[in-house]
């Protein structure tokens, strides 16, 4: 592992953005890690196929959810004693591309994510800590294939309180944001600027203990903007500096910070922070590939609530790599042991623990997933 400096200073009123970056090696003492890699019960072997792990819990428990020998996929717990439980939410589909998606897990042990039926449509669920699993649909999805209720792709998606965010798309393939209360009841929202046409609209990415909502919006000129929505309803949108491919919030901090990521014209993934104020701290992990038009860069995905990070990037040779960045704003950079060394390959970190602790997945040299958490055993 490496620990690396590195800070950024952006300002709103900084048009184009002008960025002073430092990046020094540091010598930081880290307490002592332990990268555990483990394969769900069930996991197919096959490209593509295995163990995809997103969400990580204070008492260590993991969620995701595996990929099958049939290209069907199933939920499942893992302990910190490295126990599993598989699930299956009822009425998922059983045939190839249906099943279960886990994607979050709240410090309670209840877990969100959806599921395709054998007709494709989405279905959101949530299971409780006693395994009771409840199907929901939000007001106005569509009942197509590949329409529906989608708490999918972040590990933030529910809260301590068991408030869930995510979006569904309606009939005409166009999104919309919505907030499930713990008693089961909804709100649905769209922001002021989404697009109208299919595959546009706002998608929401996070929830904080509050219920504020952050997430994107794609425009009808299919640009991507980022959002928060407060727990009143009040929404504000925002991009940051130099954004021109593209704003994505993705998390917060109780101090009611925003973590995410953009895309300058370059097609270049930089990581930011954005205050409650407005301004904008932009960060790159240490070893961000930088070449144009690859997609390359820093990909947060998880924060705590002192706001570590965690996340992967993208090297020059488009291979990922797993990244922590503390909330002194150094860096450690991690492999996974079995992690493929060609493009593509290599970790992707989503989940942390309010003790540093990640998890997430990678594709090993034939492509097989695979999940991991590097679990800290001592405090910081």
């Amino acid at each position: 592992m490496k620990t690396y400096s590195n800070k950024t200073r952006l300002s709103l009123q900084l048009m184009p953005v002008a960025t002073i970056v430092a990046v020094m090696a540091l010598s930081v003492r880290l307490p002592a890690q332990t990268i555990t890699t483990f394969d769900a019960p069930g996991s197919g072997t096959g490209p593509l196929q295995g163990t995809y792990a997103f969400s990580i819990n204070p008492s260590g428990t993991s969620t995701g959810f595996s990929r099958d020998a049939a290209n069907v996929r199933h939920g499942f717990i893992r302990s910190k004693d490295g126990s599993f439980i598989v699930f299956d939410a009822p009425g998922a589909g059983t045939a190839a591309g249906g099943g279960t998606r886990a994607y979050s897990i709240n410090p309670a042990g209840e877990i969100t994510g959806f599921f395709f039926d054998s007709a494709t449509v989405a279905h959101g669920y949530v299971r409780s800590r006693h395994g009771d699993i409840t199907v929901f649909d939000a007001p106005g999805a569509g009942t197509g294939p590949g329409q529906g209720t989608f708490p999918a792709f972040s590990p933030l998606l529910i809260n301590p309180g068991g408030a869930i965010a995510g979006n569904y798309t309606d009939s005409a393939g166009v999104s919309h944001g919505f907030l499930r209360h713990p008693d089961g009841s909804f709100e649905t929202f769209d922001v002021p600027g989404a697009g109208t046409g299919p595959g546009q609209g706002t998608s929401s990415f996070a929830i904080s203990a509050g219920s504020d909502i952050t997430g994107f919006y794609i425009d009808g000129s299919n640009a991507a903007h980022g959002f928060v929505r407060d727990a009143s309803g009040v929404i504000t949108t925002f991009d940051v500096p130099g954004a021109l491919l593209g704003t994505f919030g993705g998390g917060f901090t109780p101090n009611g910070a925003i973590m995410g990521n953009y895309f300058t014209a370059d097609t270049i993934s930089h990581g930011f922070l954005r205050d409650k104020n407005g301004e904008f701290l932009s960060f790159d992990a240490p070893g961000a590939g930088t070449t144009p038009g690859t997609f390359q860069g820093t990909y947060p995905f998880g924060i705590t609530t002192n706001r570590e990070i965690t996340g992967w990037y993208v090297d020059g040779n488009n291979i990922n790599h797993g990244f922590i960045r503390h909330k002194n704003a150094t860096f450690t950079t991690f492999d996974v042991p079995g992690a493929g060394t060609a493009p593509g390959q290599g970790p992707r970190v989503f989940g942390i623990a309010p003790n540093g602790s990640v998890t997430g997945q990678f594709n090993d040299s034939s492509n097989v997933v695979h999940g991991f958490v590097l679990a800290v055993r001592t405090a910081r």
